[in-house]
């Protein structure tokens, strides 16, 4: 039986910006995005805050919505986010 494992994620940057992406295990990919380790996007962003995730059965699931999302415009991710 496969348990909900992978998440699409959006975090807040220390600029206000916003980045989507997508992991199998949330709290580690949010700790090495702030230690710099988790996107080149995000390294000189740091420090970052989680403000949205959803969780999805498999890990293309997690990477359309991703990718669903990286599509929308700023506002509504904010949107999304609310």
């Amino acid at each position: 039986m496969n348990h909900e494992k992978n998440y699409t994620y959006i975090l807040q940057c220390r600029d206000k910006s916003l980045y989507t992406g997508w992991t199998n295990h949330l709290e580690k990919r949010l700790e090495a995005h702030n230690q710099g380790q988790g996107a080149k996007y995000t390294k000189s962003r740091g420090p970052v805050t989680l403000v949205y995730y959803e969780a999805y059965a498999t890990k293309e699931q997690a990477m359309r919505r991703e990718w669903e999302i990286k599509q929308m415009s700023r506002k509504d991710k904010l949107r999304l986010i609310e």
